[in-house]
């Protein structure tokens, strides 16, 4: 897979390219020192993961990945990156912003080398690289108050509902079968279904929508 990684620290990202390049399974494409070099290069090298500091100068890593991941820059770009970010804070509000903007996760800056690249390979499967609990952390300083209901809501069937209160709570598929005795297979497909009528990129993006709306 290709990699880009942005950092306004050149030590950091020597580093970090050392970690990757070391698998043979990653190659780092190319680095950027702020967000717009980072939009650049995307456009550029076309990377499938992107790992985004939160904290920079200029352009910082959440406003960066709200334009990599614009619906409009990707379909003219023909290629859809995913992204996760930096942080050196565990409740980072531009973190949670860039949670919000599609990022699919975040890492401390002090995680292990095997745990990124492990994280790398995870999104690039289009999983998330952020628990459960930490998501719920992250957003929960971030919304206080409860929103409007949007209409597509009411178009989820029962059983969709009951998998969407499931999924912004957190469960993965095993625990959420368990719970309203289900097949995993079924709530896999209800889950895609969610995603669907929702208009959601992945289970990362419902917990978010959850916390938006004041459904959860």
């Amino acid at each position: 897979m290709r990699v880009l990684l942005v950092d306004d620290q050149d030590l950091f990202r020597a580093g970090a390219r050392v970690i990757l390049d070391s698998q043979p399974d990653i190659n780092v494409v190319g680095e950027a020192g702020d967000g717009f070099g980072a939009l650049v290069a995307v456009d550029q090298l076309r990377p499938d993961v992107v790992l985004m500091d939160v904290r920079m100068p200029e352009m910082d890593g959440a406003d960066a990945t709200r334009h990599i991941l614009d619906e409009s820059r990707a379909a003219r770009r023909g290629h859809r990156a995913k992204v996760v970010v930096l942080t050196t804070f565990d409740l980072d509000d531009r973190a949670a912003q860039a949670i919000r903007w599609g990022a699919s996760g975040f890492l401390l800056k002090t995680a292990t080398p095997i745990q990124i690249q492990d994280a790398v390979r995870t999104v690039h499967r289009g999983n998330s690289v952020l628990g459960p609990n930490d998501l719920l952390s992250l957003l929960e300083a971030q919304f206080t108050t409860p929103r409007t209901v949007p209409a597509a809501v009411r178009r989820l069937t029962e059983r969709e509902r009951s998998v969407f209160d499931a999924v912004s709570r957190g469960l993965s598929n095993a625990e959420i079968g368990d719970e309203l005795h289900m097949s995993e297979s079924t709530v896999k497909t209800h889950v895609g279904g969610v995603l669907r009528k929702l208009d959601l990129r992945d289970r990362v993006q419902v917990v978010v929508f959850a916390f938006e709306h004041g459904l959860r």
